[in-house]
């Protein structure tokens, strides 16, 4: 936590060299001393320390400066810095000005120059305020501060980043937070928001997920041309083939276009993870298995996609969205699913702005005491729909089946009839969606006599299955016709020639040599966490097996 601050403010150099120095011999252990030179200037450090949640304790300032007095200078401040003890410094003939500012700006002290000695005549003064302060003091927040609007694609973007890495941050809505358009205020009230600004008084405007993750150092560069293990996906396969590889001394790396834990990591409680008799979320997950594979010294690349996979006769590699090109002489495809977009009327412009896909953890703030839909009957719709019920007024579950049994686990199905504010309505599908800025009304219609019934709504989540990411594979790599890896046995069903080598192709592995796919994307996976972390462990031991082969 970085010391509060005592800022100086003098025009005549001479005496701010003295009362700093002074200052910082009787405080500088507990308190940052810091100086400015003249009013204007005093108020611009101000506003970027407040840019920057700095806590500021007291400020010293001489009464009699050109351009702005230290009463005026204080009373600006105070707008920046309401808890701050003020203290005027003063020549005797300005005793009427110090008097009048205790009654207009509650001015906590007012001292005559010259100080001297300080023991005496400035530190006893400055002991007691500062100790005031101290025992008021609540330290402020020191992580990333997002101002936009709830209604933004932008916003939610990027609160939803945050949210899946992990990252600490405080939330002000434009329409509801009045302290929102105090900090755009500071930024510049034309600033395009979303507005991050981060601890060390850095401010993004409107900036892109990687803007962002390269500021908060989450990106990572590749530092080697070469790798022993390529990884690319970074949720719970990828994240278990990555410790497994590197903590067999396999240098690694793992390239994952969003945030470590994928579809796993927006999981708001799993509950039958072996290990975990209370369960943990799926972000309590991923943060674990990231730290692990850091501790093995697996390189991370996040925000970084994949654009192309390179196969020819000893040699494999991938060309990232940027150009850049990494070499490895094994991969594993660990790239998950995504969920299947909804085809209503209507809903893909409100998607961001009151339409969310997956567990949309960043808006569970903003739901509070209203009424949520959530479309689909399996375990990610169950486990989100118990997550919501904690600060919804409602949750409605929209189940196009006729029975929660057929896609969901027990357990989850018993907590739901427990939660007395989570409806569900089976043979139900959501029809049309509308709304101006943001969403406000569906139609649900009953599959069963047709009717449609027109519904209020602020936030659909929507978990109605899922896709491979693996178009990018298109012409290299051999899929089944809905886009899923085929390895192992599976290829010999298929076309002789998906296959080019006499020896048969390792578990795991694809139709490409020394290319091996685990989890969520492989052509009958159990999609299941834990499945998925024993594939991607089962992966290293059949790359193993391919480096013993060609002997690498």
């Amino acid at each position: 936590m970085a010391k509060p601050i005592i800022l100086a403010v003098d025009d005549d150099a001479e005496v701010l060299r003295a009362v700093t120095h002074d200052v910082r011999q009787g405080f500088g252990e507990k308190f940052r001393v810091i100086r400015a030179d003249s009013g204007l200037r005093a108020l611009e450090v101000l506003r970027q320390l407040k840019l920057a949640e700095d806590s500021v304790a007291l400020l010293l300032v001489d009464q009699r400066m050109p351009q702005m007095s230290g009463v005026e200078l204080l009373s600006q401040a105070r707008a920046l810095f309401p808890d701050a003890k003020r203290v005027l410094l003063t020549a005797y003939a300005d005793t009427e000005a110090a008097i009048t500012a205790i009654n207009e700006i509650q001015l906590d002290y007012y001292l005559i120059k010259p100080w001297d000695p300080p023991e005496q005549r400035l530190y006893p003064v400055l002991d007691d305020l500062l100790d005031d302060w101290l025992a008021d003091h609540h330290p402020a927040f020191a992580g990333v501060r997002v101002v936009g609007h709830r209604w933004s694609m932008e916003s939610h973007a990027a609160r939803d980043f945050l949210v899946r890495n992990q990252v600490p941050y405080q939330w002000f809505d434009l329409a509801t937070n009045p302290h929102a358009a105090e900090l755009l205020a500071l930024v510049g009230e034309e600033a395009p928001c979303p507005v991050l600004l981060f601890p060390d008084g850095r401010v993004l405007l409107r900036p892109t997920i990687g803007q962002i993750a390269e500021t908060l150092g989450l990106r990572g560069h590749a530092e080697v041309p070469l790798y022993d293990l390529l990884i690319i996906g970074g949720g719970p396969a990828g994240l278990a083939a990555a410790v497994y590889g590197a903590s067999e001394g396999l240098r690694t790396v793992l390239v994952e276009r969003e945030a470590t834990g994928g579809q796993a990591g927006m999981s708001s409680r799993i509950e039958n993870y072996l290990g975990f008799p209370s369960g943990l979320s799926g972000g309590d997950l991923a943060r674990r298995a990231t730290t692990q594979a850091k501790r093995f010294g697996v390189e991370l690349l996040l925000t970084q996609e994949v654009a192309a996979l390179h196969a020819v006769p000893g040699s494999l590699g991938v060309t990232l969205a940027d150009g850049s090109r990494l070499g490895a002489h094994s991969i594993v495809l660990a790239t998950g699913v995504s969920y299947v977009r909804l085809d209503v009327p209507g809903l893909d412009p409100l998607v961001g702005r009151g339409v969310y896909y997956g567990a949309g953890l960043s808006e569970v703030a903003s739901i509070t005491g209203e009424d949520v839909f959530v479309v689909g009957g399996a375990n990610s719709a169950g486990q989100a729909a118990i997550h919501f019920s904690t600060v919804a007024h409602s949750v409605t579950m929209l189940v196009r089946g006729s029975s929660l049994a057929a896609g969901m686990s027990h357990y989850l199905i018993e907590q739901i009839d427990r939660t007395p504010n989570i409806t569900v309505r089976l043979g139900s599908s959501v029809v049309q969606a509308s709304g101006d800025e943001h969403l406000e009304q569906l139609v649900i219609r009953d599959n069963q006599s047709g009717e449609c019934q027109m519904s209020p709504a602020s936030s659909l989540f929507v978990f109605i299955g899922a896709r491979p990411r693996t178009e990018w594979l298109d012409g290299v790599v051999t899929c089944d016709e809905r886009g899923f890896v085929l390895t192992g046995p599976d290829l010999s069903t298929q076309d002789g020639r998906a296959w080019p080598l006499e020896r048969d192709p390792f578990l795991l592995e694809t139709s490409v040599p020394g290319v091996f796919a685990a989890g969520d994307v492989r052509h009958g996976s159990a999609k299941r966490v834990a499945t998925a972390v024993g594939e991607g462990a089962s992966a290293v031991l059949t790359v193993w097996q391919y480096r013993a082969n060609t002997g690498l």
